[in-house]
């Protein structure tokens, strides 16, 4: 199993909204995720600098390489967009986390 982490950036005031929206994931999108190999998908937050920190596990991470290019991933996108400081194509704005320790 290969893993990833990567954090992104909360805007302030949208800490509920975040959540709620993330409650109500589109079946289609949670769909998606799992056809592409992710699992133990978790997203917690920093509520002090709101920093969201997402780690996922999947079998090949090069298989989430084109979730970008998809429809339902850009329309996800768009609808995050007014809560998280985001890129131009309304992806998420992120950084990839290094793993220095792993404890099996």
């Amino acid at each position: 199993m290969q893993r990833k982490a990567l954090k992104m950036f909360l805007l302030p005031g949208k800490e509920a909204e975040y959540k709620k929206r993330h409650d109500e994931i589109w079946p289609e999108l949670a769909e998606l995720l799992k056809s592409v190999g992710i699992q133990n998908y978790s997203i917690f937050l920093d509520t002090e600098t709101l920093v969201l920190f997402a780690y996922l596990e999947a079998e090949d991470l090069s298989q989430l390489d084109h979730l970008p290019q998809l429809p339902i991933m850009q329309k996800w996108w768009a609808y995050m967009a007014d809560i998280m400081e985001s890129n131009p194509d309304h992806s998420p704005k992120s950084v990839e986390i290094p793993s220095v320790f792993y404890l099996a």
